[in-house]
């Protein structure tokens, strides 16, 4: 893997940008708190500085319920998404960016590695790459970890549970059921080489780990909001 060639992206740190965030922000927590009795636990395990963030994603609402987060979260969304121009506008302003799916996407990686070299946010990236369904996390994708090695950042495991009951594949509205959010210990990242490169292998190793975490998360999260993972 090689690190893209760029000039520096914008990272959405204007005044307005901020203002429209927030107030978004704030809308959405109060929605999720009082609607489906949100809760987040571990919220003393985020870094102080940017990191890597990798939930399990089982609905759509997994993005925005990242409004419980006191941090700007900026997360990693499926291209599609930005296809019209509206809602392009809201999830660039948010601190959104695109991701093309079908392949290696260069300027996303490289919109990531701005955000965790200059900004001072987590960097949202659902290491499963899209909305799955079931009790099992199923094998994540390399990216996180390798971000998370060329940044030198923390790569933080979350557990979400209680969002595909509140809105399951093909669902209209939210229904009225607990969700909650659980922040795991962050890891280390793959170590650089004397030369700075990334291991293959190492990467790959924390990527099986990362799995791993996320799953005991996941499994703790399903079951305090009453809806176990069964195997």
């Amino acid at each position: 893997m090689s690190e893209p060639d760029g000039p520096e992206v914008d990272l959405r740190d204007r005044r307005f940008n901020i203002a429209v965030y927030k107030t978004a922000k704030y809308l959405l927590w109060g929605i999720f708190r009082t609607w489906n009795r949100m809760s987040v636990e571990g919220l003393d395990n985020m870094p102080d500085g940017p990191c890597v963030w990798v939930p399990n994603h089982r609905s759509y609402i997994d993005t925005p319920i990242h409004a419980a987060i006191p941090a700007q979260m900026r997360v990693m969304g499926k291209e599609s998404m930005w296809k019209y121009r509206p809602a392009a506008w809201l999830f660039t302003t948010f601190g959104c960016f695109p991701v093309n799916r079908d392949g290696p996407d260069r300027a996303a990686l490289r919109i990531a590695l701005d955000a965790l070299r200059y900004g001072n946010c987590p960097v949202v990236m659902f290491g499963e790459g899209e909305r799955k369904d079931g009790p099992r996390v199923l094998p994540l994708m390399n990216g996180p970890a390798y971000l998370a090695a060329r940044a030198q950042v923390p790569i933080v495991p979350v557990g979400i549970g209680g969002t595909a009951a509140a809105m399951p594949r093909g669902a209209k509205f939210m229904h009225p059921r607990r969700i909650k959010m659980i922040i795991g210990e962050p890891m280390d990242p793959p170590p650089l080489s004397t030369s700075g490169r990334v291991s293959r292998r190492s990467v790959r190793e924390v990527t099986q780990e990362l799995r791993e975490r996320i799953q005991e998360l996941f499994d703790r999260a399903q079951a305090d909001v009453g809806t176990p993972n069964v195997y």
